[in-house]
């Protein structure tokens, strides 16, 4: 509070100064708030990585003993700066993130080889320099080589503790962006550094919007209500969310509610009419979205070529090829083989407790669609009262009376799932995919839908790692389609590591 003086005869009155509170702050720059933190804690990781590196190669007698700690703390500098460098140049710091995180975890992997690669060539090109008789252009750029001199002899380099150290740096920046991601989700979740958003139509593409923000409140946007289009019918169906005005209300709306982003839903509509939504909100210099028109096949991988002026969208080779097709195999052919060879003795207490608690055969097998619309026997063990099993929708919940006293237990920790594993190694199947459906499921899907059946079926993927879990898997289209789309080698490790932290966390089916 200010002192109040005397001037002119008048007093003037005490003025309160404004208290920003570190939670206001925190609120109002949510974003660079985190990605000043973040790479902190980057950089805080990569130098405990450089440490236990050294720790553990000198145990293991890989650092010489004429090679003092100061080279390593030069080595260590240099490995940081190449790494957050590296980190930055794969989108690790973007705002915007990707489905379930998972361009993130494959960016981490990447940056770390980049960065990997990266730093040899620098240590062996930038290392102590002498003048040779290398000609005239040599001469010349000694003096700038000498400027930038590292002052690192690569003979002095341990291998295996820089091995030791970039495993560390790939390990650990892993579990670190896990807890990251987790905790970001928390926050959101909370409310803290959510955006407010206007989704601006009221027809189904806009339906589905509010359902993604409500199913994925991690997303950190906070729908404050919908804005209805002059040339729309109201749909009943949607009068129980708000619809806060038309279009001549925009500018009222986003500044009263402070928005941020506005979601144009309406991929139906006349060119004319998303652009006069778009000259409008670059007005006000709010951000826009458009759902396109034939959005579901921009979910694709496409390619835009153009004839003359016009542009042309078309699908390319979507083919694996015979490397990818045999990479893949032999993946599904050693995590199955693992699994199957360390959990023997699972499987035998399981089946015998399936048959003491209930009479009936221990697996339960079931003809479901597999790749290109074949059918194939899944084995699962049993988790239903005999008489109960058959062709019918999954169980909602856990109790579900069609579910015995250890099918629900091994329901909860997918455990009914391990003889899946038979089915891998037997071709049916692959490790991670879209989850097999049962015929008269099929029968039912639209073309978009078939597009599920153009990959093997796997006994985990997104959808089993995602936030909608609990609805059907039809229901939610897009993760397999993600999938489709984006699968490797990489996705795969990524989404084998995030189910079994799901499968020890007890998040399975019901």
């Amino acid at each position: 509070m200010r002192i109040s003086r005397e001037l002119g005869g008048e007093v003037a009155r005490p003025e309160v100064l404004p208290a920003v509170s570190v939670g206001t702050f925190v609120r109002r720059n949510f974003e660079p708030v985190v990605l000043s933190v973040q790479v902190l804690l980057d950089l805080v990781v990569v130098l405990a990585s450089c440490w236990v590196g050294y720790l553990l190669g000198e145990r293991l007698g890989s650092v010489g003993a004429s090679v003092p700690p100061e080279f390593y703390q030069k080595l260590a500098a240099l490995i940081a700066a190449v790494c957050l460098v590296s980190f930055h140049a794969f989108g690790l710091y973007k705002p915007t993130k990707s489905l379930l995180n998972m361009e993130e975890f494959q960016a981490i992997f990447k940056a770390t080889a980049v960065a990997f690669l990266v730093l040899f060539t620098l240590v062996v090109y930038l290392h102590s320099t002498q003048k040779t008789a290398a000609g005239p252009v040599f001469e010349v750029l000694v003096p700038l080589h000498r400027i930038i001199d590292l002052d690192i002899n690569p003979n002095d380099i341990s291998r295996l503790t820089l091995l030791l150290t970039f495993g560390l740096v790939l390990a650990l920046m892993t579990a670190s962006r896990f807890v990251s991601f987790k905790t970001i989700q928390l926050l959101h979740r909370r409310g803290i550094g959510n955006r407010n958003v206007l989704v601006y139509g009221t027809g189904d593409t806009a339906r589905k919007l509010q359902r993604k923000f409500m199913i994925v409140p991690t997303l950190g946007l906070n729908l404050v209500g919908f804005v209805e289009d002059e040339a729309e019918k109201r749909d009943p169906a949607i009068e129980g969310s708000r619809i806060l005005g038309r279009f001549e209300d925009l500018e009222r709306l986003v500044g009263v509610h402070k928005i941020s982003e506005v979601f144009i839903a309406m991929p139906e509509a006349p060119e004319e009419r998303v652009m006069r939504v778009v000259s409008e909100c670059e007005r006000l210099g709010v951000v826009y979205k458009i759902v396109p028109r034939f959005y579901h096949l921009l979910a694709f991988k496409v390619r835009i070529e153009t004839l003359d002026s016009i542009p042309l969208i078309t699908r390319p080779d979507r083919r694996p090829s015979l490397m990818q097709a045999a990479t893949r195999r032999v993946l599904d052919l050693v995590v199955a083989s693992l699994v199957i060879v360390l959990f023997v003795p699972v499987l035998v207490v399981t089946a015998i407790l399936i048959k003491r608690e209930s009479p009936g055969p221990v697996f339960f097998v079931q003809h479901r669609i597999g790749r290109d619309g074949r059918p194939f026997p899944m084995i699962k063990f049993r988790t239903m009262h005999h008489h109960m099993s058959g062709d019918a929708l999954a169980p909602r919940s856990s109790y579900d009376p069609r579910i015995t006293r250890i099918g629900r237990w091994l329901r909860r920790y997918s455990l009914d799932e391990l003889p899946q594993f038979f089915n891998v190694i037997a071709g049916h199947m692959s490790v991670v995919g879209p989850r097999p459906e049962m015929r008269f499921i099929v029968d039912a899907y639209s073309p978009l839908e078939r597009e599920r059946l153009r990959v093997k079926p796997g006994i985990t993927g997104l959808w089993q790692i995602s936030y909608a879990r609990a609805a059907a898997i039809h229901e939610n289209l897009d993760y397999d389609l993600y999938y489709i789309e984006h699968q490797s080698l990489l996705l795969d490790v990524v989404i084998i590591a995030l189910t079994g932290f799901a499968v020890v966390k007890g998040s399975g089916a019901y």
